[in-house]
C-alpha cells in the first residue's frame, strides 16, 4: 500500500481517508493496534483511557453478540436490537472519543452470511450520517465468508464494498478460518494445529486483492493458525511466515511495494510476544484481542468482590452495623473492572509497539 509522511490528524473517529492514511502509517512504522471488542459505555470508555493514557490510537470494535447487548438484553427482536445497539455505540464512541485527544477506528466485527442483513442496515444507517454530518458512523466492518468457496466470498465482498467505498467506509474480508467461536462465528479446531483450513494461500490473498482493491479500501485477515479464546501451549501453531508469503505474492504481482497489504492478526490473545512482534513485523496494523480483555475486566471485578464480601451480601455490615453502600455502588465495581482493563492494554499498547504513536493532532 502506498505510504506519505506522517499524518497529523483531528482526533476522533477516522473515517475515509483519515482512515486509509492512519493504516498507512502503522504499516509504514512498523507497528499495529488493539483492536478491542466493546459491550458497553464501561468497556468503551475504558479502551479511550487506556489508549489516552498511551498516546496511542486504537481500534473500537463490535461483534453481533456485543451489539445486541449494548441495546439492553429486553430487546425482544435480536436483528433491530444489533443494529440499535451498534448505531448507539457508534455514536457514543463519536461524542467522547476527540475529548480523549486520539485518533479511534470504529469497526464491526466477523458477520457470516446470515449476519449480512446487519452490515447492509448498518451501512444505510452510516447513509443517512454522512448526509447529516458528511461522516459515516463506522470506519469499516467486517465480512467472514471464509467458510464458502472463495469466489462466492470475493463476489459478496465486492457487492458490499460498492456501497460502503463511496460512503468513506472500508472492508476488512477473511481468507482461511480462524479457529474456536466468538459470539457464535468461527469454526471447530476439528484436528487442532494441523487443520489446513487455519492456513491462508498466499494466491487466496492476490486474488482476493486484485479484485477487490480497485473497488475500494481493503484490508485483509489472512489465517496463520490463529484462533479466538486462549488455549494451552502446543494447541495452536502460528506461522506468521505465511503473512510475508502473502506479501511477497502481491508485491511480486502487483509492483505496489514490499508491503502492499494492510493485515489483521485474529485471535491475538494468549500470544507469545516474539509471534506478535514477527506479524507486525510483516505488515500487521491491527491484533484483535478479546478474551483477555474479558479476563482483565472479570479478574478486576472478582478480586474486589472477594476483598469486600459483605457488600455484595448486605447493605448493611452484619459485623460493624455501618452502610455498606459506598462498597456496592456499581461505580466502585465497574471502575475497578475498567482499570484492570486499561492495565491489561498497557502491555498491548507495547507490545505492538504502538505506545506513543498516535497521530492525532495535539
Amino acid at each position: 500500500m502506498a505510504h506519505s509522511a506522517r499524518p497529523s490528524l483531528p482526533p476522533g473517529v477516522v473515517t475515509g481517508e483519515n482512515y486509509r492514511r492512519l493504516v498507512a502509517t502503522c504499516c509504514s512504522e512498523g507497528y499495529a493496534l488493539p483492536a478491542v471488542n466493546v459491550v458497553g459505555t464501561d468497556s468503551i470508555n475504558a479502551v479511550l483511557e487506556a489508549a489516552a493514557r498511551n498516546r496511542s490510537d486504537v481500534i473500537i470494535q463490535m461483534s453481533n453478540g456485543g451489539a445486541r447487548f449494548y441495546a439492553g438484553e429486553g430487546m425482544k427482536d435480536q436483528h433491530r436490537a444489533r443494529v440499535l445497539g451498534a448505531v448507539a455505540a457508534a455514536r457514543h464512541v463519536h461524542t467522547l472519543a476527540a475529548a480523549y485527544g486520539v485518533c479511534v477506528i470504529l469497526h464491526t466485527d466477523h458477520a457470516d452470511r446470515k449476519l449480512l442483513p446487519w452490515v447492509s442496515d448498518l451501512i444505510d444507517e452510516s447513509a443517512a450520517a454522512v448526509r447529516e454530518t458528511g461522516q459515516p458512523l463506522f470506519s469499516s466492518h467486517m465480512i467472514d465468508l471464509s467458510a464458502e468457496p472463495l469466489e462466492d466470498n470475493i463476489a459478496e465482498c465486492a457487492r458490499f464494498l460498492r456501497r460502503m467505498a463511496p460512503l468513506g467506509i472500508g472492508l476488512e474480508i477473511e481468507l482461511g478460518v480462524t479457529g474456536g467461536e466468538e459470539d457464535g462465528i468461527g469454526h471447530d479446531l476439528d484436528d487442532g494445529a494441523d487443520n489446513a483450513h487455519l492456513y491462508t494461500q498466499p494466491a487466496d490473498v492476490l486474488r482476493a486483492y486484485n479484485e477487490l482493491s480497485p473497488l475500494g479500501f481493503v484490508t485483509i485477515a489472512a489465517s496463520f493458525g490463529n484462533v479466538h479464546g486462549v488455549y494451552a501451549p502446543g494447541n495452536v501453531k502460528l506461522r506468521p511466515e505465511i503473512l510475508l508469503h502473502s506479501q511477497q505474492a502481491v508485491s511480486e504481482a502487483t509492483g505496489q511495494g514490499e508491503r502492499p497489504l494492510a493485515l489483521v492478526f485474529h485471535g491475538g490473545s494468549g500470544s507469545e510476544k516474539h509471534q506478535i512482534a514477527e506479524a507486525v513485523s510483516y505488515g500487521v496494523f491491527k491484533m484483535n484481542i478479546d478474551t483477555d480483555i474479558q479476563f482483565a475486566f472479570a479478574e478486576g471485578v472478582g478480586g474486589y468482590v472477594l476483598e469486600n464480601p459483605e457488600a455484595f451480601r448486605h447493605q448493611i455490615s452484619p459485623t460493624t452495623g455501618k452502610p455498606l453502600k459506598k462498597l456496592y455502588d456499581p461505580r466502585k465495581w465497574l471502575r475497578v473492572g475498567e482499570c484492570s482493563v486499561v492495565s491489561r492494554l498497557e502491555q498491548t499498547f507495547a507490545d505492538l509497539g504502538a505506545t506513543g504513536k498516535t497521530v492525532a493532532a495535539s
